[in-house]
């Protein structure tokens, strides 16, 4: 043969076995096993049977009285593990464990896998569980049973505002929770919380109710509603989509949260409370996404301080700041300054827990609120709009997350004046950048808790007005905050495209 032939031939076989080695490697890389990702929150799904169709278990007696609970609960909770496709290489850190091998720095995993539990609620086979359960699995859900058969789960429906979620199995025989009552769930109730802790299936702890209606700032997205309850039953990551249950064995909440600087458990733990659980379960069966009633109001707790200055009897009741113009309480005759004390009975003492009764009920629903005006209680009653209407639907989707702290350098040589004030916030004078010879006033810090947060201001809010008159310098608004100390101050922003108006009760 040639000596040039023998080159090629030399040469195609070369290519021909790195070709090969190629096609073997990306083989390889489908069927390791992905990396699991362990997720920090909860999850339950919601039945569509009717609760008051089902019975709760039968227990013996206070002695035997957890294995009881335990007994009848297990089998409603499952482990649901999920395949997320990644969008860049997942990184090699302590937390992924990836093998240390030469191809895999070359031939990245493009899948990872996430944990966590569900609570059927239905003989044919819907879940509830958390909404970062099953976020971005692409429909590869898998779901293992107390008696170890295993399922593909469809999604039903996910709703990030409350981390709920609705999934499925093809079942015609599954064993359902018991659905029980968060509005008779007490501080000091014994608890049970089950689920799959870092992959230990069917884990039971016990502890009581530590708390009800916490807001912890846990959920981002920005429309979120948070009334958890808190326990101190032992939860850690992989409970998320859990059963917390009472001693009934009837489901009151799922497990959502904990609160952790090491990331495993410390003592505190939150559940989404099942009756908001399931009206957003429910929803996301019949209509495939949650059908979510808007009051169109801003709103705030009111402290002790602002409820003297309301003539309340007692500390309580949510403060409306502002109204959405033709919104549900502008068209129901709510006015600015109202305290709304109570929805449908049931008494609110925070904004949160106002949001959470207003999330159990759909668009035309009509609201009756007890309300505090003008030094007296008045009912008011009125049908609540959705995002079918177009006013509120404009209003949502207006809506922004609280910004982050605009940072200047505390440097008294800082070509950026600034000045913090004793209700808790931070103004700095800077120039407009379209007209550079004039300056604007801009909040560059709110602190949490504070009276100014409590009445509505956050960063970037632009101040334009104090108490009616125009403010241009910050010289000009330390002036007058100085001499409005000890009554109340009005001051005018403009937020994005929105003028509005907040009051800060009187200060020292």
């Amino acid at each position: 043969m040639p000596l040039h032939q023998k080159l090629l031939t030399s040469i195609l076989v070369l290519l021909t076995g790195m070709l090969l080695g190629a096609l073997l490697m990306l083989t390889r890389g489908n069927w390791i096993p992905p990396e699991r990702v362990e997720v920090r929150y909860t999850e339950v799904m919601r039945s569509s049977e009717s609760p008051e169709s089902r019975r709760a278990p039968e227990f013996t007696g206070p002695a035997t009285l957890f294995g009881d609970i335990a007994e009848a609960v297990i089998p409603a909770v499952v482990y649901i593990e999920t395949e997320i496709a990644m969008q860049q290489a997942v990184p090699d850190d302590e937390n992924h464990h990836f093998e240390n091998q030469f191809w895999d720095r070359f031939l990245p995993r493009r899948r990872a896998q996430s944990i966590g539990s569900g609570v059927l609620i239905s003989r044919d086979g819907y879940i509830l569980t958390n909404h970062h359960v099953i976020e971005g699995a692409d429909k590869r859900i898998k779901v293992m049973t107390h008696d170890r058969k295993q399922y593909q789960a469809i999604v039903v429906g996910s709703d990030p505002s409350t981390d709920l979620a609705v999934i499925k199995i093809e079942t015609s025989d599954a064993t359902p929770i018991v659905i029980g009552n968060s509005d008779q769930v007490r501080i000091g109730d014994w608890v049970m919380a089950v689920g799959n802790p870092f992959r230990l299936r069917s884990t039971v702890t016990a502890g009581i109710v530590s708390a009800i209606g916490r807001d912890v700032d846990i959920i981002t997205d920005r429309m979120r509603i948070e009334s958890f309850i808190q326990t101190d039953a032992a939860i850690n990551r992989g409970n998320s989509g859990g059963a917390l249950v009472n001693t009934n064995g009837e489901l009151i909440g799922i497990n959502t949260a904990i609160a952790s600087e090491s990331g495993t458990y410390q003592g505190y733990g939150f559940a989404v409370p099942v009756n908001m659980a399931m009206k957003i379960g429910q929803d996301m069966i019949e209509f495939g996404t949650v059908q979510r009633a808007f009051l169109g109001v801003e709103i705030t707790s009111l402290d002790y301080d602002q409820s003297r200055r309301h003539g309340l009897s007692q500390v309580g009741g949510v403060e409306v700041r502002n109204l959405v113009p033709r919104g549900s309480a502008d068209r129901g005759g709510l006015k600015r300054g109202d305290v709304i004390l109570a929805v449908n009975g049931f008494p609110v003492d925070a904004a949160n827990r106002l949001q959470e009764r207003i999330a159990l009920m759909r668009p035309g629903e009509e609201v009756e609120l007890s309300v505090w005006r003008n030094k007296s209680r008045m009912d008011v009653s009125f049908p609540l709009m959705g995002l079918e209407d177009e006013t509120i639907r404009e209003w949502a989707s207006a809506a922004t997350p609280p910004p982050q702290p605009l940072e200047f350098e505390a440097d008294p040589e800082s070509a950026v004046p600034q000045q913090s004030f004793d209700a808790g916030f931070t103004l700095a004078e800077l120039a407009i950048l379209e007209e550079l010879s004039r300056n604007e006033l801009v909040v560059v810090r709110v602190e949490q808790g504070s009276t100014s947060y409590e009445a509505g201001m956050r960063s970037e809010d632009v101040v334009t007005h104090l108490d009616g008159s125009p403010v241009a310098s910050l010289k000009a608004f330390s002036d007058s905050w100085k001499n409005k100390k000890n009554s109340e101050i009005t001051i005018r922003v403009q937020r994005d495209s929105r003028t509005l108006t907040l009051v800060i009760p009187p200060h020292q």
